[in-house]
C-alpha cells in the first residue's frame, strides 16, 4: 500500500500543466512545436492510465483543484488532519478492493486449472505448473544459473494479452533464476528449440500482488514460451 500512495503522489506531481488558477472548462493545447506542452500530456495520459488502474471513483475536477492548490501554495480547502483521515479511510478501501480482487481471481484460476487438468496433453508438475509441449526441441536444457534468449507472449485466461515479445519483433534475454516461479521451472524442462504453453497458478506468478494494472491480485497467467538459445 505505501508503493500505491507513493506511485499516487508522484501521479499527481506530474498529473497535469495548468495555465491559471481556473481549472473549468480549462484545456491545453499540445503543439508539435512545445516539448514542455508534449511531455506535460505525456505525464497526464500516464497519471490517468495509473489511476484508473486503482478502480475508483475519481472527480477530475476536484483532483485537478488539489493539484493546483498545492503547485501554486493555495489555502488548502482541506486542513491536513482531514486529509490524513481521508487517506487512511481510502487506503483502507484499496486494500479490501484488493483483498476482494485476489479472492474472485484465484476462483477463477483455480476453477481453469482445475478443468484445464483434465485436457489431452496437459502435463502438470507437483507444484501445479501445468503446460502443453507444442514442439519439443533437441538442444540442452538450461539450468538455473543461465541467461536464456526466448520469444513469448502472456495473457489472462480471458484472452487478454499483457505482454509480447513477438508483437515487440525483440526477444527477451534473462536469468532462469530472475524471472517469477512457474517460468523458471518450466525453462529448465525445455531443451533449446522448445515451444511450451504455460498454466501458471498465481502462486507461481505474481500471487495476491498482481503486477501493474493488466495482471491483477490472484491472477492466474497464461503464456506460450519459444526458448531460442541459452546465451554466453
Amino acid at each position: 500500500m505505501k508503493k500505491t500512495m507513493a506511485l499516487i503522489a508522484l501521479s499527481v506531481f506530474f498529473a497535469v500543466q495548468v495555465s491559471s488558477g481556473d481549472t473549468t472548462g480549462s484545456k491545453v493545447t499540445v503543439s508539435a512545436n512545445t516539448f514542455t506542452a508534449q511531455k506535460s500530456y505525456m505525464m497526464g495520459t500516464e497519471t490517468a492510465n495509473q489511476l484508473k488502474g486503482l478502480n475508483t471513483p475519481i472527480d477530475i475536477d476536484a483532483f485537478v483543484q488539489g493539484f493546483t492548490d498545492v503547485m501554486k501554495d493555495h489555502k488548502l480547502l482541506l486542513s491536513k488532519t482531514a486529509l490524513d483521515s481521508i487517506r487512511q479511510v481510502f487506503m483502507g478501501q484499496l486494500r479490501e478492493q484488493q483483498m476482494t480482487g485476489a479472492k474472485e481471481s484465484s476462483r477463477k484460476g483455480e476453477e481453469f486449472l482445475a478443468a484445464n487438468k483434465a485436457k489431452p496433453g496437459v502435463i502438470t508438475t507437483a507444484s501445479g505448473l501445468q503446460y502443453i509441449v507444442e514442439k519439443m526441441g533437441t538442444g540442452p536444457r538450461p539450468k538455473l544459473s543461465d541467461r536464456v534468449k526466448v520469444n513469448y507472449e502472456g495473457s489472462l485466461i480471458d484472452g487478454k494479452i499483457f505482454d509480447s515479445s513477438i508483437k515487440r519483433g525483440q526477444p527477451a534475454e534473462f536469468q532462469v533464476s530472475g524471472v517469477i516461479a512457474g517460468w523458471t521451472e518450466a525453462l529448465q524442462l525445455m531443451p533449446v528449440g522448445s515451444k511450451f504453453k504455460l498454466f501458471v497458478p498465481a502462486a507461481l506468478a505474481y500471487g495476491d500482488r498482481g503486477a501493474g494494472p493488466d495482471i491483477g491480485p490472484g491472477a492466474m497467467l497464461i503464456f506460450e514460451v519459444e526458448l531460442l538459445s541459452i546465451e554466453q
